[in-house]
């Protein structure tokens, strides 16, 4: 979990994914790496487990599993894989700003 105060953390996340926007708009398939790192980032302060979805249950098994579904389509694009079409970049992009909006509302007020 993170040492810092939720108020920064919102403040600096907020800062990122308003940078991220644009790059979503203009580049969607190339923004999604990025994006997924800062969903990253949030979920790995908010002590989510990454590594282990298997031993999760309820809410937090479902917000692990849309990250890794998401991150898997960053990954196929960051390996320059043909097979990923604007369907899978546009599910990972929604996937990856529905745990951002998650997140960003468990945190209160900034």
């Amino acid at each position: 979990m993170s040492t810092s105060e939720p108020g920064l953390d919102r403040h600096e996340w907020e800062s990122e994914m308003q940078a991220l926007e644009e790059q979503i708009a203009d580049a969607p398939a190339e923004s999604l790496p990025e994006l997924g790192d800062l969903v990253e980032r949030m979920l790995a302060e908010r002590g989510y487990d990454l590594a282990d979805p298997v031993l999760r249950e309820g809410e937090e098994r479902e917000v692990v599993t849309e990250y890794l579904a998401a991150r898997e389509i960053a990954t196929l694009i960051e390996r320059g894989d043909a097979s990923v079409g604007p369907g899978d970049v546009a599910a990972a992009i929604n996937g990856f700003r529905a745990l951002y909006d998650h997140l960003v509302s468990g945190l209160g007020p900034s």
